[in-house]
C-alpha cells in the first residue's frame, strides 16, 4: 500500500472565511474524476492513477477534517465537509489527484500560482540540488543565489527596473513598496483603485478596494483614496501631494477587469507631473499570466516600483518580491540599508526556485503559449456567452487570466459544481463572486482548453435548464 502524504492547508491564498464566502470557496474545491485529457505537460503518470487502499484514503480524509476542526479553522472545516471537498495529494503538470485517486484538470491554478505547471521537473530539480547545499541563509555573509536571481530579474524587468528585495509573499511585496513610496516621497497618501484586491496585511488591506474586508480591521492607514478603475480622469487631481498610484495591470480579484490601452499610460505622465511612484501589483497578471513578460509591457510603460509573487518560482516554493528603478530605490534606502528586512526573504531554496522558474518560462516559449490558449479561451468562453445570453453576461481578460461573468451570482453554484464533475476545478473571483475565474498554468495546451470550455458549456446549460432566468 501506498503511504499517502498530507493535505496542506487549504484556507491558503486568500481565500475569505466568512461563513458566506468560504462556503462558495469550498465549494470551488468539490472535484470528480476527469478525462484522458487531464495528461499534464511533463507528467511520467497516467491520467487516472489506481485507487488507494479504500480504507487508508477514508482514514486520511476523516483526520485531516478533525485536525482543520480543532486546530485550522472550525466553521471552514465544516463548510468543506458539506460541501465535499476532497483531500488533494499529488499533482504533476496540470493533473492533481486527491486521496482516493481522483484526478482533476486544476484551471484554479492555486490563484495564479503555478504558472509553469505543478512540480516542473527543472524547478524541482534545482530545489532539490540546492537543499543538498544550503536550504536557508545565515543572513551575515553573501547569498550567491539572491545576487543571481536578482540580476536576472533585473534583466526581464522593463526598462530600468534594477533593485529588487524578495519576501516570501505577495502581500509583503505590497507592504514593502507601500513603506518604499512613503520613504522615498516623504509623502503619506496613495491613491488606489475600487475593487482591486493588493492583500490582506494591514497596508496592502488598506489600499485594496473592497470594504467588506476592511470593517474589522479599522482603524487602517490614513489617506487612502480609491477612484474607478480603468478610468483616468481625476487621477491627476488625485495624485497632488500623494506618495503612489498602486494599480493592477489587470484587476484579478476584481473580477478580471482589462482596462483600455493607454490607461496605464495615462497613469504613468500623471504620476510624472505630480511627483508621485507609479506602484505596478503584478503579483497575480506578472511572469507570462497575461501573454506578456509583464503586463505592464501590454502598454509600454515602465513602473516606479513593481511587485511580483504567485508564479515567481513556478509554484514549487512560496516567493516573493519588488523591484524598483535607481532614483526610487535610492531616495528610500541609499542611507539605511537595513530600514526594510526579512529573515526568511532571499532564502537559497526560494532564489533556486526562481531563478530555475524564470528560465523555464522563457526557453519553453510559455508567454507565447499563454497568448495563443489564452485567445482559444476566451473565444470560447464568449462563443458560450452568445449561446446563454441568459446566464452569461461577458467574458473577458487577458492571456490565461480569463473571467466569465454571470447574469446572477445564482448561476455559479450550479456551474462550478457540475464543472468539477467533469473534471475542471474553477474559482470566483475574490471581489466580484458573479465572475467566474479561469486561470490555468501557461503549459495548458489545446486540447486541455477544449475540456474546460466543454465543461464550462455543460455547467452553463445545466444551470440554465435547473434555475431559468436569475434576474
Amino acid at each position: 500500500m501506498r503511504r499517502l502524504s498530507r493535505a496542506p492547508s487549504a484556507h491558503q491564498g486568500g481565500a475569505s472565511t466568512t461563513p458566506k464566502q468560504a462556503a462558495r470557496w469550498s465549494t470551488n474545491m468539490i472535484e470528480a474524476g476527469a478525462p484522458d485529457a487531464l495528461q499534464g505537460h511533463n507528467a511520467p503518470v497516467s491520467a487516472q492513477e489506481p485507487r488507494d487502499d479504500a480504507a487508508a484514503a477514508q482514514h486520511l480524509v476523516e483526520e485531516t477534517y478533525e485536525n482543520y476542526r480543532r486546530y485550522v479553522n472550525p466553521p471552514l472545516a465544516r463548510v468543506m465537509k458539506m460541501s465535499g471537498s476532497p483531500v488533494e495529494v499529488r499533482a504533476q503538470g496540470c493533473t492533481i489527484w486527491d486521496a482516493r485517486g481522483k484526478a482533476y484538470l486544476d484551471f484554479a491554478g492555486g490563484y495564479g500560482v503555478f504558472t509553469l505547471g505543478h512540480r516542473h521537473p527543472r524547478v524541482i530539480a534545482a530545489v532539490r540540488a540546492q537543499l543538498d547545499e544550503m536550504a536557508l541563509s545565515g543572513k551575515t555573509m553573501f547569498n550567491p543565489l539572491l545576487g543571481r536571481v536578482a540580476k536576472r530579474l533585473a534583466e526581464l524587468a522593463p526598462g530600468d527596473l534594477q533593485y529588487s528585495f524578495w519576501c516570501n509573499s505577495g502581500t509583503e511585496a505590497v507592504e514593502g513598496a507601500i513603506k518604499l513610496a512613503r520613504a522615498a516621497t516623504g509623502r503619506a497618501t496613495f491613491v488606489a483603485t475600487q475593487d482591486a484586491y493588493h492583500g490582506k496585511t494591514l497596508g496592502a488591506l488598506t489600499i485594496s478596494g473592497r470594504q467588506s474586508f476592511q470593517e474589522r480591521f479599522r482603524p487602517l492607514l490614513a489617506d487612502v483614496v480609491h477612484l474607478p478603475y480603468g478610468r483616468s480622469d481625476g487621477l491627476e487631481a488625485a495624485l497632488e501631494g500623494a506618495a503612489a498610484f498602486i494599480v493592477e495591470p489587470v484587476q484579478g480579484e476584481g473580477g478580471v477587469n482589462v482596462p483600455p490601452l493607454g490607461y496605464l499610460q495615462a497613469a504613468r505622465q500623471a504620476c510624472d507631473r505630480t511627483g508621485a511612484l507609479l506602484i505596478a501589483d503584478e503579483v497575480q497578471t506578472g511572469l507570462g499570466r497575461c501573454g506578456y513578460r509583464f503586463a505592464c509591457d501590454r502598454d509600454g510603460v515602465v513602473p516606479d516600483v513593481m511587485t511580483l509573487a504567485k508564479g515567481l518560482s513556478g509554484g514549487v516554493v512560496p516567493v516573493g518580491a519588488f523591484i524598483a528603478r535607481p532614483h526610487a530605490w535610492n531616495a528610500a534606502y541609499a542611507k539605511a540599508p537595513l530600514l526594510h528586512t526579512s529573515t526568511f526573504g532571499g532564502n537559497q531554496l526560494a532564489c533556486a526556485a526562481a531563478l530555475a522558474a524564470m528560465e523555464v518560462l522563457e526557453d519553453e516559449g510559455l508567454i507565447e503559449n499563454a497568448r495563443l490558449r489564452g485567445a482559444q479561451l476566451l473565444d470560447g468562453c464568449r462563443q458560450i456567452a452568445t449561446e446563454f445570453p441568459e446566464v452569461i453576461a461577458e467574458a473577458r481578460g487577458l492571456g490565461l487570466l480569463v473571467g466569465v461573468e454571470l447574469t446572477s451570482e445564482g448561476y455559479g453554484g450550479w456551474i462550478i459544481p457540475e464543472m468539477l464533475k467533469a473534471g475542471v476545478t474553477a474559482a470566483w473571483t475574490l471581489n466580484q463572486q458573479r465572475v467566474i475565474r479561469l486561470e490555468p498554468p501557461l503549459i495548458v495546451d489545446a486540447a486541455q482548453i477544449e475540456v474546460a470550455l466543454a465543461a464550462l458549456r455543460a455547467g452553463v446549460s445545466t444551470a440554465r435548464q435547473n434555475l431559468g432566468r436569475l434576474l
